[in-house]
């Protein structure tokens, strides 16, 4: 296993299929009531520039339910915040703590944290990646569905670091997808043509929602606007709208297809409040398994007991 989780494409398939199955075992073991310490002593950062709600409670209730200790620190209370370098921050949290979890906007802060840094670091959202994310949103569909390799699986909307993330899955974990984006507003091109040239199975990027929703299994939605593009709501809710996932472009899925949203959800814009609320919605199954997922790669990462 690597040192460092900052995207999924320098993981095997192996290694991601095996943290998926370590997180469905401790899924498993807390509602039998199973006590979990394998991080006991052991301490992490949750060193975050953007605010979160998901992302910060899973971490820590994953670390303390493993039985370790976290420190939050968001970068305004940092030596960050009045320009320290992040090589110095690194070099420094690494004889604090024994990994460090970063939510920021560049790719290249995780980066150069991990190059630094002798503890791992876990990337818990950059503007490019999503990574802990989407495996337990695959996690997800698996439990809902089954094996992703069997399944046609559907990003519908903005081509944002969610849908570059569920791109490298697919090309890691070996599963067809499918991804509706409006012109300009697709996943980052780079991203896409090396996940292309080694996926075994296609990935298509397609402009009209409707035949890509055609007999999904899945359909992944998430929001319009992302955090740092507020500027841009009222053009990006003209451009989305047909992107919306609504009852009628539903009705085009699979009858037993299932509806995610990583949430927060704006009801009336990617999502109507029928579809989110209806019974094909996993959403808050999926948000909870953003907490086992994080007790599987802490677990993993920091040398707890398998």
């Amino acid at each position: 296993m690597k040192n460092h989780l900052l995207a999924l494409k320098d993981f095997s398939k192996q290694q991601l299929q095996s943290l998926i199955v370590r997180a469905m075992r401790l899924k498993n073991e807390s509602r039998e009531g199973k006590r979990h310490q394998q991080l006991a002593g052991r301490t992490i950062c949750l060193l975050f520039e953007k605010p979160s709600t998901r992302t910060r409670v899973s971490f820590e209730a994953a670390m303390y339910g493993l039985g370790g200790q976290v420190i939050f620190m968001s970068t305004r209370e940092t030596q960050l915040g009045r320009g320290e370098p992040l090589k110095d921050t690194a070099r420094v949290l690494a004889r604090y703590v024994d990994g460090i979890v970063v939510r920021t906007f560049g790719q290249e802060v995780v980066e150069e944290l991990a190059r630094y840094a002798d503890v791992p670091v876990i990337n818990a959202l950059t503007d490019l990646y999503h990574p802990c994310q989407i495996l337990s949103d695959i996690m997800t569909v698996i439990e809902q569905k089954g094996a992703p390799e069997n399944l046609k699986i559907v990003w519908l909307g903005d081509g944002n670091n969610m849908a570059n993330s569920w791109i490298e899955a697919a090309s890691v974990l070996g599963f067809p997808l499918t991804l509706a984006c409006p012109e300009g507003y697709g996943p980052d091109t780079a991203v896409l043509e090396a996940a292309r040239a080694r996926a075994g199975q296609p990935i298509t990027l397609l402009r009209d929602p409707g035949e890509a929703v055609r007999d999904a299994d899945v359909i992944n939605v998430d929001v319009w606007a992302s955090m740092g593009q507020e500027d841009e709501q009222e053009e990006r809710l003209r451009i989305f709208r047909p992107y919306q996932l609504n009852s009628e472009l539903l009705a085009r899925a699979a009858p037993d297809a299932v509806v995610l949203h990583c949430l927060p959800a704006h009801r009336g814009e990617e999502i109507t409040e029928e579809v989110l609320e209806g019974s094909r919605c996993v959403a808050f199954d999926q948000a909870e398994n953003k907490m086992h997922i994080h007790k599987a790669i802490l677990d993993s990462l920091l040398g707890g007991a398998a």
